[in-house]
């Protein structure tokens, strides 16, 4: 799978992310794929900043816009006549994610970038888009969600992708192991309750804590 048909796929699950989550605020077309596009193009447009690449990847390529704003108006389309999965929002958010993290990952490691960068690289540019559009929603961002593997499980696709092509799998075959191991960590963090553990130096829990440990407290997912 080459790096264009990664970040390619990347930016059409993440629009479709977008237009669920503009569904859920009820906004006009014109936020929905304003939506879209920020969330698909976010991590891509970070990753090629901070990495000085020159021009970003979707101003060189129209093609990525067109791409987002068709798959982002068939989306709306789509939900207006289907229902709505469960968990719909999080599910393309996770394939996003898979799709990003190695996509980011591959183009760090083309530029030469050490190991710990290429896995911070990766992790960037797989969440940012995400955070851009729950910012702009008013929602907690996953990545900042109680507990949630999400930068872990992006950190655990990149680590496992690096790791394996050390031992001599080729990067299509390694890439594709590395996506599966980030969609797989998301799916067991919504189905399966799986959180990273807690860091408790002994103080008081605040409200927040005492609220989810009595009950009261809300889980998203």
């Amino acid at each position: 799978m080459t790096l264009y048909l990664i970040d390619m796929a990347g930016v059409a699950v993440f629009a479709v992310s977008g237009v669920l989550a503009a569904g859920r605020k009820k906004l006009d077309l014109f936020g929905v794929v304003v939506l879209a596009l920020v969330t698909a193009i976010g991590g891509g447009t970070l990753r090629d900043v901070l990495m000085d690449r020159g021009q970003v990847f979707w101003m060189t390529d129209p093609t990525y816009l067109v791409v987002i704003t068709v798959v982002a108006l068939a989306t709306v389309q789509w939900v207006k006549h289907r229902p709505t999965p469960d968990h719909a929002l999080e599910l393309a958010d996770a394939a996003g994610l898979a799709f990003f993290v190695i996509g980011g990952a591959r183009i760090a490691q083309d530029a030469g970038l050490p190991g710990i960068s290429v896995v911070v690289m990766g992790m960037m540019t797989g969440v940012a888009g995400g955070v851009v559009r729950d910012v702009l929603t008013t929602e907690i961002p996953f990545i900042l969600r109680h507990r949630q593997l999400y930068a872990t499980a992006a950190i655990a696709g990149v680590v496992t992708y690096l790791l394996l092509g050390r031992v001599g799998v080729p990067n299509t075959a390694a890439g594709l192991i590395g996506m599966a191991t980030t969609f797989t960590l998301r799916l067991g963090s919504i189905y399966l309750g799986l959180r990273v553990p807690a860091f408790d130096y002994g103080g008081p829990p605040d409200s927040g804590d005492r609220g989810a440990a009595e009950g009261t407290g809300t889980d998203p997912d």
